[in-house]
């Protein structure tokens, strides 16, 4: 895809994707205030979850193409920040990275989820409902299943599942993801969904979880920032002004911010009356469902792909921070996060900023959420200026890009 990371393949012929991640998750730890125990137990359950492709060396390429992320690295994290509390740490893993195919690829997903359910004892009941639907014996598409760990003080995080729902192919995803809600209870949920271009994931909050959700995420193509105010369900929800700004400035469409954006009205951006438009990998928005007798969602997320949208990590990380600015929440978690992650200049290469998410839940205040790429195996190169370019690395599908996941709110 590009050169190697800086300190990666070729520094250690000793380096291996299991270590790679270990000094990520335990420096991550650090800067949220986590105990050296905690991070210590969670990277001992990333490696575990990893299985045998944590052992392998960095210098032979990724175990396969993971959907996961740009250069197939089965591990991304995550911080999401909201006022009065600290920021929250996520690692989203794929554990079945490395099968032979896509059904044991899902067998060993299934297996290591009901294994930390044994450890920190929470149920499988609601994924154990729907495994004939996401788990067919011939399963379709990039993935089969992810989970996600919110690391919490104690040891013990909070699980989310991530299915995916053209499982029985694309044509079915649709219909995959209204009977998979009806059978959780959620008989009304998706006639509220708005329209969208693609249904991406089903995702299920197991364990410790105050209103368990279970939520759709959609794919909107070529959408813009008056569009995607729109696209909220919930009552009460954000103004659909709040969620343009959020659009613009992660995008690069802000006036205010000085920053054109790759396609922030130059050559090829189309604007067709709404201002212009995220044309490559697309904008993505997650419904989530906890009441179910309401029939639309407690919560919406928009997520923002700022690595196609950006010259390089420096302008992603401006961006992370007048946005974390405009809620009243301290930047500098976010750049020491960065930092943690990757020792390369942010100018040196992008997407180790993946997404930057806005979410809101209801009875909560406002997050902003920055998606932190591992980059174990490649770093993309800053995009060329000319706005006209086409930033898609060359060896990252077409098919990726238009759906690769934030999946982690």
């Amino acid at each position: 895809m590009t050169g190697p990371r800086s300190g990666g393949p070729g520094a250690s012929q000793k380096a291996t994707l299991g270590g790679h991640v270990t000094r990520q998750l335990l420096r991550l730890g650090e800067t949220v205030g986590l105990s050296a125990a905690a991070c210590e137990s969670y990277a001992d359950v990333l490696v575990e979850a990893l299985g045998g492709v944590a052992r392998r060396p960095l210098e032979l390429p990724p175990p396969d193409r993971s959907f996961l992320s740009d250069d197939h690295t089965p591990v991304e994290f995550s911080l999401s920040c909201e006022p009065g509390v600290a920021p929250s740490l996520r690692v989203l893993l794929e554990p079945g990275a490395g099968e032979r195919d896509l059904a044991q690829n899902g067998r060993t997903g299934l297996r290591v989820l009901r294994e930390m359910a044994q450890r920190w004892d929470f149920t499988t009941d609601p994924l154990d409902e729907l495994e004939d639907l996401f788990f067919p014996p011939s399963p379709h598409g990039p993935l089969a299943l992810w989970c996600a760990l919110e690391l919490r003080p104690g040891g013990v995080p909070k699980v989310k599942a991530y299915l995916n729902p053209a499982a029985s192919g694309p044509g079915r995803a649709a219909r995959t993801v209204r009977k998979a809600l009806k059978r959780l209870g959620h008989r009304e949920a998706f006639a509220s969904l708005p329209h969208s271009d693609r249904h991406l994931f089903f995702a299920l909050d197991l364990g410790d979880w105050t209103e368990p959700r279970a939520k759709v995420y959609l794919a909107h193509d070529e959408l813009s920032a008056v569009e995607a105010g729109t696209l909220c369900r919930m009552n009460d929800g954000p103004d659909p002004a709040e969620i343009e700004e959020f659009f613009r400035i992660a995008a690069g469409h802000d006036a205010e911010s000085g920053q054109g954006g790759l396609e922030a009205g130059g050559a090829g951006a189309p604007e067709r009356g709404n201002g212009p438009r995220i044309v490559r990998r697309p904008v993505q928005t997650c419904h989530a469902f906890t009441d179910t007798g309401a029939g639309l969602p407690s919560g919406f997320t928009v997520y923002v792909p700022v690595r196609d949208y950006a010259r390089h990590d420096g302008e992603a990380l401006v961006r992370a921070t007048t946005l974390l600015g405009r809620y009243g929440l301290d930047p500098a978690s976010v750049l020491r996060a960065s930092a943690a992650v990757s020792e390369r200049r942010p100018e040196d290469g992008v997407g180790l900023v993946a997404y930057l998410g806005l979410a809101h839940q209801r009875g909560r205040p406002p997050r902003i959420t920055t998606y932190l790429s591992s980059e174990a195996y490649a770093v993309r190169p800053p995009a060329a200026p000319d706005p006209a370019a086409d930033a898609r690395p060359a060896d990252v599908p077409a098919a990726a890009l238009s759906a690769a996941p934030p999946a982690a709110s």
